[in-house]
């Protein structure tokens, strides 16, 4: 597995980072599994020569971070051969003080997480959205304060607009305090406005983005059907997914990446996750397992090149969307 750099740190990351959602508690979702089912997949990524592996303190309700700490104890090794990423935001309570961005949350949560994980410190922790209520300077410092406490490496964001991220970047500067280096932001075939904005500004700013929901929560493995939801547990039950997807122009997109996987000889989701890594200013996207061929698909996805003709056949059928992903 090829390693790259985090935007413009000198972290190394693997090109596929392990989306760790999919691992906790089904009381959570129905569709999660436990720590027993898990075990595979941390194995299974970590001999690949995965290295990256991202969580949130809401995931399963705080289940996922124990799981996710314990497998990568087992099986990734040193601290050092590892890059764990854990999320702050969500509700993890009923009181007001329990989720957000403001200085008490943040300086509950990251203990709370690193408590779960059962470690020191987190490479990479992220806001998971943007909150509206706390004020953009308050935030930036205590994110700054739990780096220079030692409890995280690096500080990132996950979906916004482009003008939020643009003046949390700015106010970190302005303050000289610790800046962002990655965006995890919506972004796949058949939801692609990040295009406009925030991957350009990425871009320009050296930031490593690392896609989430990179095969559309699995509507782009082609298993999905426009007269109803599909088969699968999920594909019945991802309200989520249903908000976001299933226009006319979505399925003439998987009809698309649906063409170019026979012609290869290869599953859709190996097109259009080499579609993704493809991208200008892609680092990492996140995939999430949850079946064996889940992880050997990404896997493969990382060493399959499509041609310019390919791409563009790929892209030609996409319609705008309203902004998802964003609250």
């Amino acid at each position: 597995m090829e390693l790259v750099n985090l935007g413009k740190t000198g972290l190394k990351v693997s090109k596929l980072c392990l989306g760790c959602m999919t691992y906790g508690s089904n009381k959570w979702r129905g569709w999660i599994l436990g720590e027993e089912e898990s075990q595979p997949f941390f194995r299974e990524a970590v001999e690949a020569g995965i290295n990256f592996f991202d969580t949130a303190d809401v995931y399963s309700m705080g289940v996922s971070e124990e799981v996710t700490g314990r497998a990568l104890k087992k099986y990734a090794g040193s601290r050092e051969a590892y890059v764990l990423a854990t999320k702050v935001f969500m509700p993890m309570g009923k009181s007001p003080n329990e989720g957000g961005l403001s200085r008490k949350h943040i300086m509950h949560a990251i203990d709370n997480s690193l408590r779960r994980l059962g470690h020191d410190y987190v490479d990479l922790y992220q806001i998971h959205r943007f909150d509206p209520h706390t004020p953009m300077e308050e935030t930036v410092e205590a994110l700054h304060d739990v780096v220079k406490a030692g409890k995280a490496r690096y500080v990132g964001a996950s979906s916004m607009y482009a003008w939020q991220f643009a003046k949390y970047l700015s106010l970190a500067g302005a303050m000289g305090k610790t800046r962002f280096v990655s965006m995890q932001n919506h972004y796949n075939l058949v939801y692609r406005e990040e295009e406009r904005e925030m991957m350009p500004l990425c871009r320009d700013q050296g930031i490593g983005v690392i896609p989430w929901s990179p095969l559309a929560r699995g509507f782009l493995a082609g298993n999905r059907r426009r007269q109803d939801k599909g088969e699968t547990a999920r594909a019945q039950s991802d309200d989520f997914a249903h908000q976001m997807y299933y226009q006319d122009s979505d399925f003439d997109v998987v009809d698309r990446v649906t063409e170019i996987a026979q012609t290869r000889g290869v599953p859709n989701a190996q097109v259009a996750l080499a579609w993704l890594m493809q991208q200008p200013g892609v680092t990492a996207p996140i995939v999430g397992a949850s079946k064996p061929h889940h992880l050997a698909d990404a896997i493969a996805a990382a060493k399959l090149k499509l041609d310019e003709a390919e791409l563009k056949a790929l892209s030609e059928r996409y319609k705008p969307h309203s902004v998802l992903g964003h609250r």
